[in-house]
């Protein structure tokens, strides 16, 4: 929740002949004096008072978006502006969370001193993690935590992320991205929470993570759902291309996690560059207008990508044509980053001459009022510090360590190489990713496209290596693999990509590894001894050529800051519950390959293995109950008017794997089930029944699973009462 805070300092304006100076009333002089600002009200009445006393520069302004680098808080007093961005690697001086709180401070006082006194929102794209401010916590990119399966872990890390935000200033994120990757090409893939609709609608609830339970709750931070709609689908995983598919499949593949988002209340939904079937989705009214707002009844308001709407016509710099199109087919602020004050003269004239309806103006303004009325924005405007201790602590750290380890996809373990024994021997670890946190993090971390280095603190898989290992282990590290011999027992080779972000993030041409870790790779097989690969990747590479010369191969993703949680997996202390959120090719030539299309994977979509049960039951048996108190369950869920998503993490506590495993509970409220995924869940009467997918039959001990479900009720929704395990009484969390 932001601090009490008025507008307590003038900004003078005369002097740089803009406007009169504007001195607002002290705040016991104009407390409560209009409706609008009237905290008691509905919000809608506030939005209704405020819209009926602006003029049609107040309107504008509120519709733009510029960038700090071309605004000062005199420019958002003087034109009004409605909110201000950073860009990738766009920060203050310092680059500090007080720097970013003072700067955020500084352009709310610009607002504050308008007559109206609307405060402006500020967006940041923090996308995993305020990857913005160094010293934050870097989470996993999207397509490690689609790995996990966990949607409560990951709604867990959208709360400690929104906390970070809160705690530098900012109070909007442009997060998460819903897109569904189906070309590994694309150079989003990251950003992509899996190849299927399923994961990414699951994950929906880092919205509830991100905005908390109310918006003027504390350290809540406006979520933007992203990008609609399609961009995963382009022909040749091309960014910003061409979405050349059915409406149907659109629908099907690309919409679910739209619709699941909206029905979570999202605050925004932020448009894609991308085409689909040759109309740029920025002037398409039937998807925007008619889809989004009317047929899923999205109420918040919708903002447009950078520049992107100079892209309408095909040529370089935008026109009043194009802010026509795009306001017309339901764009309600528009990210205009430098050419902002050319954008709010075409927009006013646009008003002005009918171009645009001014029920149109009306319409997009009451959207974006709303949701600076609901955050508390007009009662509480400055930048709450008190968060600021929550950046990088030592318990959102922890949260991302989980996150890593359980991101983990074990792709091979021949022998049963891992785990690694934390005793004995020389281990030697290579490669160009081991000790590097700007490679393990990629891009959109403190840059746009993201750099190698040291870039950001935490802790780099070679030092979680370290870490792990027994003091009896000598650990042995050189970059490029040469010193090796055979006198070590395994070496880890940690190779793969090095940062980018969208754009030149595409590999049109080859995805194997690069020449430098194939060298280094060649090296450590030649010295005899057992290779372990970890792959830092955004995407699946090509290994298909490669990986019959590699005892062991484990996907780690882009893991962020705490590469401990790979060390983690690598000595044993926890067992790899990973499962592939995307289909792995056998070679580039493959790419578009999904799950279901006929081709023949190196890994099929679902694919992680464990290890060995230290422990195995003599005589398993598929009936073998789970020992009483051997299982915990987690049961949340988002409700809406008639209908719910409940999100369920079962860990098994028990001392030996289940396989397969049942779960079950009694509703009493007389729901109903209606969609789930990452389980098989049935109803009979109100007995529901989860059962694993054919990727998750077992759950080792320790191991957690997370599944999700949609479901309907009449009016109220009480959380089951108890739950079994094959059998057995769970403890509920």
């Amino acid at each position: 929740m932001r601090p009490s805070g008025t507008a307590t300092a003038a900004v003078a304006l005369a002097a740089a002949g803009l406007l009169g100076a504007i001195v607002p009333a002290p705040a016991e002089a104009r407390a409560a004096v209009l409706p609008y600002q009237d905290p008691s009200l509905p919000v809608a009445t506030r939005v209704t008072d405020l819209l009926g006393r602006m003029s049609l520069d107040d309107k504008v302004g509120q519709m733009t978006q510029s960038e700090r680098g071309t605004t000062t808080a005199a420019d958002v007093t003087a034109y009004r502006v409605g909110s201000v961005l950073s860009g990738g690697g766009s920060a203050p001086s310092p680059n500090t969370p007080a720097g970013w709180a003072d700067m955020y401070d500084a352009y709310q006082r610009g607002a504050l001193a308008t007559p109206l006194q609307i405060p402006i929102l500020y967006g940041i794209d923090a996308v995993h993690g305020n990857n913005n401010v160094p010293g934050s916590t870097i989470f996993p990119h999207n397509i490690g935590l689609g790995a996990t399966r966990d949607p409560a872990l990951v709604e867990r890390i959208g709360r400690a992320t929104a906390e970070e935000v809160t705690g530098a200033g900012q109070d909007w994120t442009f997060a998460p991205c819903l897109c569904v990757a189906r070309n590994d090409r694309w150079g989003r893939t990251y950003e992509s929470f899996g190849e299927k609709p399923e994961i990414a609608t699951a994950m929906t609830t880092i919205v509830d993570g991100l905005q908390g339970s109310r918006l003027d709750g504390p350290a809540s931070v406006l979520a933007t759902a992203k990008h609609y709609i399609g961009d995963g689908g382009t022909t040749g995983g091309t960014d910003q291309g061409n979405t050349q598919i059915s409406e149907a499949e659109l629908r099907a593949v690309h919409l679910p996690p739209f619709a699941a988002a909206v029905q979570r209340g999202v605050g925004s939904v932020m448009i894609s560059y991308s085409s689909f079937n040759g109309v740029k989705l920025h002037g398409n009214k039937y998807l925007i207008t008619d889809l989004l707002k009317g047929e899923l009844g999205f109420t918040g308001f919708v903002v447009s990508d950078w520049a992107a709407i100079d892209q309408l016509d095909g040529q370089r710099g935008f026109t009043q044509a194009e802010v026509v199109t795009a306001v017309n087919a339901g764009l309600d602020m528009i990210m205009v980053p430098t050419d902002w004050k050319t954008f709010v003269g075409y927009l006013r004239a646009a008003a002005q001459s009918g171009q645009i309806p001014l029920s149109r103006i009306d319409d997009a303004n009451r959207r974006i009022l709303t949701k600076k009325f609901e955050l508390g924005l007009f009662e509480r405007p400055y930048a709450d510090r008190g968060y600021a201790t929550t950046i990088g602590s030592a318990a959102h750290r922890d949260l991302a360590r989980q996150a890593v380890r359980q991101s983990q996809v074990l792709l091979k373990n021949a022998g049963g190489i891992l785990p690694l024994a934390k005793t004995g021997g020389k281990i030697f670890v290579a490669g160009k990713s081991a000790d590097d946190i700007g490679n393990q993090s990629g891009g959109w971390t403190l840059s746009w496209q993201g750099a190698g280095g040291n870039t950001v603190p935490g802790t780099s898989i070679l030092a979680g290596i370290r870490a792990a290992a027994g003091s009896g282990t000598t650990i042995t590290y050189q970059r490029d693999g040469t010193g090796i011999d055979n006198s070590y027992r395994a070496a880890i080779a940690v190779v793969g990509e090095t940062p980018y972000a969208e754009g030149q993030g595409d590999r049109t041409g080859s995805m194997s590894l690069d020449a430098t870790d194939l060298a280094t790779l060649s090296r450590l097989r030649s010295a005899g001894v057992p290779v372990i690969v970890v792959l830092v990747s955004g995407r699946p590479l090509d290994v298909a050529a490669e990986i019959g010369n590699w005892n062991a191969l484990l996907a780690a993703w882009l893991p962020g800051s705490e590469g401990a949680g790979v060390a983690d997996v690598l000595f044993g202390d926890y067992a790899p519950t990973g499962k592939l959120p995307v289909t792995w090719m056998q070679s580039a030539a493959q790419q578009p390959i999904n799950d279901g299309d006929g081709k023949t994977p190196l890994f099929p979509y679902g694919f992680g293995l464990t290890y060995a049960d230290t422990q195995p039951d003599p005589d398993p048996t598929p009936t073998d109950p789970a020992p009483a108190g051997a299982c915990r369950v987690r049961y949340t869920t988002s409700d809406w008017s008639s209908g719910f998503t409940g999100t369920v993490a079962l860990t098994n506590t028990g001392p030996a794997a289940l396989a397969p495993w049942t779960l079950s509970w009694t509703f009493t409220g007389g729901q109903t089930v209606t969609q789930a995924w990452s389980a098989r869940v049935t109803q009979s009467g109100a007995v529901v029944t989860a059962t694993g997918e054919t990727w998750s039959a077992s759950l080792a001990p320790g191991a957690t699973v997370s599944f999700g479900f949609n479901g309907s009720h009449g009016g109220s929704n009480p959380r089951p009462a108890a739950f079994t395990l094959n059998g057995a009484a769970c403890t509920a969390e």
